[in-house]
């Protein structure tokens, strides 16, 4: 028997969230485990009613300073009272100062990524930069915190191993596929009519909010060129956001991408469905021929086991977790370059074999990826700690 401490604190949307949900019901139905569940006040409603699981609400200020503050301050004391064995930090930050034994589950690229500190620089966001500099020395300090420390791909631990020089253990993220096909319902009809507007179209799909790091100013300029290619044939770039000030998370400003779009003429190409509700975003890869992502940096990217498992053909930025998760699945290209982008969709555009080829790789490979086999991974890891001499010298101590 294991009692698990698990710190949500710092889920409040996107890949945090989106963890929670998938692993919290495979935790659930193992009799062995035991767990407590911190999560803001808001989110306590998306958590109720899990069996095994306690809710610990904790009203903190969104600010990432004032979650750090009462993780480092007051979680020790909460752990404590609740008897945990193991404490579980989700949220990239561990504590320096835990009463169990600490996995670390470090997933934000961000931090090590030389190419980011360069996007901010180049578009004068010293903001940013600064507060991306301050969390990634907290981030660093926390691999040494922790007891061990989690990767969700082995490229990405890699890369936290050769910055903080820890070792650092790879389990894959998941992918739940009766989960992702389940619901039936179609598409809404104002994203139906966008998706057949215009006949015999190539239908490019990206899947993600509009932030810096994804890199969609590269794909913005490859259009222009996958255009020319392939005239007569009409392309259309699919997003699954709005590039509007305040309609995307984090405070990323679309300006220059909206101008971009405006320079290179490809208003028509570009159509903004905004969020699609996970429940029907296998409907709209389906409705798509290609997937494409930029992003110059990356430490899991769970569109692209959707993609592969909805059968679609990636263009992927060649970056080391793209291949480890696409593998041979994918057509890769240099990530700055919307030349290589450009010419990548052509060539899958006009190769129906290549196509055919890459969607099958892509099937086969998604089925590498499950969270029930994330999660038993986590709890060996957790049952291997709890029998450490620090986990025996608490228990005695106490």
């Amino acid at each position: 028997m294991i009692h698990l401490f698990l710190n949500g604190l710092g889920a409040s949307s996107g890949a945090g969230l989106t963890y929670l949900f998938n692993v919290l019901p495979h935790l659930a139905s193992n009799p062995a485990v035991h767990t407590t569940l911190a999560v803001q006040s808001q989110l306590r409603g998306q958590f109720e009613r899990i069996p095994n699981v306690r809710l610990l609400r904790a009203d903190i200020p969104q600010s990432t300073a004032a979650r750090f503050w009462f993780e480092q301050n007051r979680l020790p004391e909460l752990i404590r009272d609740s008897g945990a064995d193991v404490l579980i930090s989700a949220g990239n930050f561990a504590l320096r100062k835990s009463p169990v034994p600490q996995i670390l589950l470090s997933g934000n690229s961000l931090y090590t990524s030389a190419d980011f500190d360069r996007d901010l620089r180049q578009r004068r966001e010293f903001g940013m930069l600064l507060d991306n500099r301050i969390k990634s020395v907290f981030a660093r300090k926390s691999v040494h915190w922790a007891d061990r420390t989690v990767a969700p791909t082995p490229a990405f631990a890699d890369e936290l191993k050769r910055w903080t020089g820890n070792e650092v253990l790879a389990i894959y993220h998941g992918f739940d596929h009766e989960l992702f096909f389940r619901d039936h319902s179609p598409l809404a009809d104002d994203v139906q009519r966008k998706l057949l507007d215009i006949d015999d179209s190539v239908k490019l799909l990206f899947v993600s909010h509009y932030n810096y790091y994804r890199n969609f100013e590269t794909l913005f300029r490859a259009l222009p060129l996958i255009t020319e290619s392939l005239k007569p044939r009409k392309v259309r770039l699919f997003l699954t956001c709005k590039l509007q000030e305040g309609a995307n998370p984090g405070a990323y400003k679309i300006g220059h991408a909206s101008d971009l779009i405006h320079r290179l003429g490809i208003r028509d190409e570009v159509v903004e469905l905004g969020a699609i509700p996970y429940r029907s975003l296998h409907h709209l890869y389906r409705a798509c021929d290609i997937y494409v992502t930029p992003a110059y940096t990356e430490t899991f990217a769970h569109p692209l086991v959707e993609a592969m498992a909805s059968g679609l053909p990636i263009v992927a930025s060649d970056l080391p977790v793209h291949r480890e998760v696409a593998a041979e699945a994918a057509c890769y290209f240099p990530r700055f370059s919307a030349e290589a982008l450009a010419d990548n969709v052509v060539r899958l555009a006009a190769n129906m074999q290549l196509k055919t080829n890459l969607a099958e790789a892509g099937r086969q490979r998604s089925a590498h990826f499950s969270w029930k086999t994330h999660v038993e991974q986590l709890l060996d890891l957790a049952f291997s700690i709890q029998q450490s001499p620090r986990s025996k010298a608490a228990t005695n101590a106490a």
